[in-house]
């Protein structure tokens, strides 16, 4: 197992057994797990973002911590959520996040994923101009998610 899904395991226990809340001391949670502090952040930041329900807050200094929330949210919320976040362009790594994300909060199926995965692939947009796809996958990308909250 990779020392980012150790990290991640183990900040996701804690968000189970404290009821959606995880206060970590960075440096303590890398002796801990036996990695540097970097990929504590690494991990913060790639797999606990708002997009992915999640509200980060962070104290520097000697008392400091990092206390991670879990929101629910609603299909209804999670998708115009999403589609807030995008913005003009969305490249195909961060479709694929957003993706994941909404196949692993049941708010997409696995074969939509994939479906849209495909429609939205550097190949299947390969026609358009390099420099307008990811205006383009953005743009047709924010529609199919509308479809989904209806």
């Amino acid at each position: 197992m990779r020392i980012s899904d150790s990290v991640a395991n183990y900040i996701l226990q804690m968000l189970n057994d404290e009821n959606g809340i995880a206060e970590i001391q960075r440096n303590e949670l890398a002796n801990t797990l036996g990695c540097v502090p970097s990929q504590i952040n690494y991990v913060i930041t790639s797999r606990f973002t708002p997009e992915q329900g999640y509200i980060v807050e962070s104290r520097r200094g000697g008392g400091g911590y990092i206390r991670i929330i879990r929101r629910s949210m609603t299909k209804s919320d999670l998708i115009m959520h999403i589609v807030n976040s995008i913005g003009p362009k969305l490249d195909a790594a961060s479709m694929r996040a957003m993706l994941r994300n909404l196949v692993e909060t049941g708010v997409a199926s696995e074969s939509d994923a994939h479906l849209m995965m495909a429609g939205f692939s550097d190949s299947a947009l390969a026609p358009a101009p390099k420099e307008i796809r990811d205006q383009l996958r953005a743009s047709i990308f924010k529609n199919m998610l509308l479809v989904l909250n209806v």
